[in-house]
């Protein structure tokens, strides 16, 4: 069965904006002499507040809150890292093969629409996807499923029928609580091995197959298994 739509999330997905955020973090916590945690970063991916927990552990550590300069100066590096970063692989030849075969393809973010907008457009993608929906459409941010609900509706399409892509467990929980099958690409700062509600767990957006489209409950062979360590 042929996917009807794709749903396709953005920061660390269709770019590594989420690696540019981890080192952000890493930096500022090394100005400090400290090692940012990676439980940390696990409890941060793909969420809204990531800032306000890693804002929280750094100021425990500390004795102290973080003041506003401090969290400005991370902000500015980490703005700065992100409008380096590259389309990530496979996202390109996905939406072609999408638009060839007349599958329209959304972004489902819980970004605003003014951060992932300029990103779409300087990476040379936004003519793909028919519609953003995106984080300020929405009170509910991912994990709660609202914004692919949303997505849904916008497109009138049953759950069964559309295909989702995330990089991180956040994510995945979303598209499933929405009932729509969702495929893991881990991003460079991402885990594999969290991402095991996903029903298939890629290493490239290249390697998805439309003729192998996976439907939620069915989980397909993991292509990720045997392959050398990255």
């Amino acid at each position: 069965m042929t996917p009807q739509a794709l749903f396709l999330d953005f920061d660390g997905l269709i770019c590594d904006t989420e690696d540019a955020a981890r080192r952000s973090w890493s930096l500022l916590y090394a100005s400090y002499g400290l090692a940012f945690p990676h439980a940390v970063w696990r409890r941060m991916q793909g969420r809204s507040d990531g800032e306000q927990v890693a804002l929280a552990d750094l100021g425990r550590r500390l004795g102290r809150p973080v003041d506003p300069g401090t969290r400005a100066r991370r902000l500015r590096k980490k703005t700065e890292l992100c409008r380096a970063a590259p389309l990530r692989p496979g996202v390109a030849r996905l939406l072609e093969q999408a638009q060839l075969r007349g599958v329209p393809a959304l972004v489902v973010s819980s970004s605003p629409r003014d951060w992932v907008e300029p990103h779409l457009v300087r990476l040379g993608v936004r003519r793909f996807f028919a519609d953003l929906v995106t984080g300020d459409l929405v009170e509910r941010h991912k994990p709660a499923p609202d914004l692919y609900l949303r997505a849904l509706r916008q497109t009138g399409l049953p759950a069964e029928e559309v295909c989702a892509f995330e990089d991180s467990p956040t994510g995945v929980r979303a598209a499933r609580a929405a009932g729509v099958a969702c495929v893991a690409v881990p991003s460079a700062a991402g885990d594999a091995a969290a991402l095991t509600e996903a029903v298939q767990v890629l290493p490239s957006l290249a390697d998805f197959s439309f003729d192998r489209f996976p439907l939620p409950g069915s989980p397909l062979p993991d292509p990720m298994k045997g392959r050398p360590p990255r």
